[in-house]
This record gives structure tokens, sequence and C-alpha cells, in this order.
């Protein structure tokens, strides 16, 4: 399937990639071992005739988790309901949720209650979803989910509800998958709810610099919405991103350095060879003028690592030329006079063009 264009979207892929196949212990990050679903499923089975079969199916698909309202639609009477969770064989997740069995509620479970509680509709989004999609590694302990805008769900300890009129692609429900939103509507949301520039480009560069998601497609994902923050920037942002600037402080550099101050564009993310043979890669490379800049986004740099930017600069004078590096702070708080720097390096080593300032209180020429 290719990433842009042309073809079936990113959604329409997305239930192939992780419905569950035989012999798999585990498909996706959110679906549990083959094994405790069979154990939740005897426990439901060893309750006899007062749930339903078709109802023991629906909740081992749902991580054991059911919904009141599944529950009376298949003929559990409420005094079931009650009786259950007063004999602790049952327990309330949310109110009008159940998990159908005793112990801890893991991770998986309640993500099905909250998109259960928050009814009709709901999608897992956000941070919960970008990790179900693999967008972040990191878990957000607070599970989101969106629900269509003219609904309104008192949110429970421990779920954050997001309210929207946009209407999110669907796919068949796959057995042990929460529903939940796609590559790109979850990036567009995130990138709504962002506060500053360095978050945008965050979200984006995860989605398409793990190849999730392709310029094009990620695009078509912020045509679709009416209005949301970064609307004017993000189609910039994007194709900057699918250039090379995959990292937050990289796109400042080209935007607040590179571009604001008439300075030559330099190859992204250029291969060379290590002494030792391997592979690696400069941040930005002036290969004309034998000028490299690296870029550290870190706000800590441990003493090992300093030693292998040393080694790596090193490595640059004796085959490339000279480096410079920058921190955040250096393209964040002060890219005038980091702009002035490059400058300098570059006429040292030929470049005939001029330095342009970015406004009238630009600091470029001075450094200069």
């Amino acid at each position: 399937m290719g990433r842009d264009g042309g073809r079936s979207p990113v959604w329409r892929e997305y239930p192939r990639r992780l419905a569950p196949t035989a012999g798999t212990a585990r498909v996706h990050r959110s679906v549990r071992a083959a094994g405790e679903m069979s154990e939740q499923a005897d426990i439901l089975g060893g309750m006899g005739n007062e749930i339903p079969s078709g109802l023991r199916g629906i909740a081992a698909g749902q991580a054991g988790v059911v919904s009141r309202r599944q529950l009376l639609r298949a003929g559990v009477p409420g005094s079931t309901i009650t009786s259950k969770v007063a004999c602790r064989l049952w327990q309330p997740v949310y109110p009008g949720v159940y998990a159908t069995f005793s112990g801890t509620v893991a991770w998986e479970p309640r993500l099905w209650a909250a998109v259960l509680y928050a009814g009709p509709g709901a999608l897992l989004s956000h941070e919960t979803a970008a990790e179900l999609l693999g967008i972040t590694d990191r878990r957000c302990p607070v599970v989101h989910v969106v629900v269509p805008g003219n609904r309104r769900v008192r949110a429970p300890q421990g779920v954050q509800v997001h309210y929207s009129s946009h209407d999110y692609p669907r796919w068949p429900p796959q057995r042990g998958i929460p529903p939940h939103t796609f590559y790109g509507e979850t990036i567009i949301d995130l990138v709504a709810v962002s506060d500053n520039v360095d978050d945008v480009v965050a979200w984006i560069s995860r989605g398409i610099g793990r190849k999730l998601i392709g310029p094009a497609q990620l695009r078509a994902a912020a045509a679709a919405r009416r209005r949301f923050r970064w609307h004017g920037e993000i189609d910039e942002i994007i194709e900057r991103v699918a250039t090379g600037s995959h990292f937050p402080l990289e796109f400042r550099y080209e935007r607040d350095v590179e571009r604001a101050h008439g300075l030559p564009v330099a190859a992204r993310q250029a291969q060379f060879i290590k002494p030792d043979g391997s592979r690696g890669f400069r941040d930005r490379c002036y290969e004309r003028y034998g000028l490299i800049v690296e870029l550290d986004g870190r706000q800590f740099h441990p003493a090992e690592e300093r030693a292998q930017d040393q080694a790596r600069d090193n490595a640059a004078v004796a085959t490339a030329g000279a480096t410079l590096r920058y921190g955040w702070a250096d393209v964040n708080r002060t890219p005038c006079e980091t702009a002035g720097q490059v400058y300098r390096a570059l006429r040292k080593r030929g470049y005939p063009g001029a330095l342009r300032p970015c406004s009238a209180a630009c600091q470029a020429i001075a450094a200069a």
C-alpha cells in the first residue's frame, strides 16, 4: 500500500493490519494474549444460562467488559446484574459498565470500559489512540475518548471526554480491538490541542517519521476539518517534516535561522560513512562549503554522549570540514546570533551570498 495518493486511504487498510491472526500471541499493543481471552470466556461460560451465549462472545471480545445496556438488551434481568456485583463476581468499572470477572482490571478492559461508558459514537482518541496506533510509546494515565458534539457525557475519574462534530471514518468492529480514531484523525486531534509549534512538529514527525502515514494523507485529514488551531500553519509544517525536519529543533533551525536570514539551504540528514564503515547521518550539511551543523535538542547531554559527539565532530573535520553544534537555547532563544555565526563560517569557506536581517531588531549582522 502506497503512503500517498491514488490508493485506498490508510484507514481502509488498518483493520487488516490489526486483525488477529492464527499463531500470533500479540497482534497489537491493545490486544491481550489469546490465553487471557479464553480465560475470560471460560469465566463467562461458567455462569450458565443466566447470560445468553451471544453475549458471552461479545464480552470475550471486549476484554470481559460489558455495559448495562448490552446486558439488558440480551435479556439479563437487572436483579441478576445487582446480584453478580453484590457477590463480587462482577465489578463496576464506570457507572453502568461492568467487568465480568474479579481481580484487577487491567489497562485494556479499562479502555473498553471507557468507550462503553461514553456511549454511542464514542472512540478512543488523542494520546490513547496514539499509543494504540504506535504514534507514541508513552502511555497516558488518562483514557481519552471523543464523542459526537451533540452529546454530553459526564467524565468519570481517569477519563477525559472530547467533543467533536467531525465525522470520523470507521471500520467494521474487530474482535478484541477497542474502537478508536485512525492515524490522520489522531494526529490532527493532537495538533489541535497542542499549545506550541514544537508539539505540533513532534506529533507530525512521529506519524511521518515512523512511516505510519504519508504527507498527502495527513494533509487530507487536516483539510477535512472545518477549523482547528494551527490550521493555517499545518501544510507548511507537514512539508518541512516530509523533507527532513523531523524534530522541533530541526524545524526551528530551518525556519528561524536559515530561511529567516537568507542562508543557503543545507542538506538534511545527510548520509556519511563512519571510520568503521557503518553509515551515519549529519543533521545539516553545507557540503559545498565543508560546513556541518549538528542540532542537539536534549536538555541534558551525558558525558558518554558528549564523547560520541566529539568523535563524530573529529571525523567530520577530517573528512567533510568543520562542525558547528547548536542546542535548544541557540536556536530557540538566539536564532539571529546563531544565523550570524553560521553565516560567518560559510563566508570563510567561500559563500558569496548576503546575510538578511529578519527584523529591525535582528542581531545576525552584529554577530557575523
